[in-house]
């Protein structure tokens, strides 16, 4: 699994170790990687508990990739915690990753960053069929507190239209931050 790989923050992800690994892969004649789902993970962390079978687990973006593409600035790096080597420590990780993340989508709202917006835009246009209804699942989520959605307000948990627009209106913010 790509979480496997060497990498500076704690964790592997889909940045330069995982294209090496294919690049070795190639080499050694193989033509498939077979990998554990690439999901954002739940309690317990395990990729067989993902909370979505479509959405990507933000812990494999890779940081150096949003400095290359001017949502991090190489400083917003150098805090980066002394991480083990042999495992990983994903409390930790979770609150390093997930704060840079939080930092690239504050970037992400400068209005310089036009070309970049209209690319999401329409990357979420297209994926609008299951996107729009995962983002706010997390948004939801993270207001919840981490608790399961089966804990929630009847309303929500029974999908009510009204209270499905009333949350996506009040979390409006939270909702972007998940689709980015």
């Amino acid at each position: 699994h790509p979480t496997s790989l060497p990498g500076p923050d704690g964790i592997g992800d889909l940045g330069a170790a995982a294209f090496r690994y294919v690049d070795w892969l190639q080499q050694c004649g193989q033509s498939l990687w077979q990998i554990l789902p690439l999901g954002p993970t739940s309690y317990g962390d395990s990729p067989y508990q993902t909370l979505s079978a479509f959405a990507g687990n933000p812990l494999l973006i890779n940081l150096e990739t949003l400095v290359e593409e001017g949502l991090l600035g190489a400083a917003d790096l150098e805090s980066r915690p002394d991480f083990p080597a042999e495992r990983v420590d994903f409390g930790p990780v979770i609150t390093w990753k997930f704060s840079r993340l939080d930092a690239a989508w504050e970037r992400f709202q400068i209005p310089a960053l036009g070309e970049q917006k209209e690319t999401c835009d329409s990357w979420c246009a297209e994926q609008g069929a299951w996107l729009d209804d995962f983002a706010l699942f997390m948004a939801l989520k993270d207001d919840h507190q981490g608790q399961p959605w089966t804990e929630w307000e009847t309303e929500l948990v029974s999908r009510d239209p009204a209270a499905l627009t009333a949350a996506a209106a009040r979390l409006g913010e939270a909702v972007g931050r998940h689709k980015f």
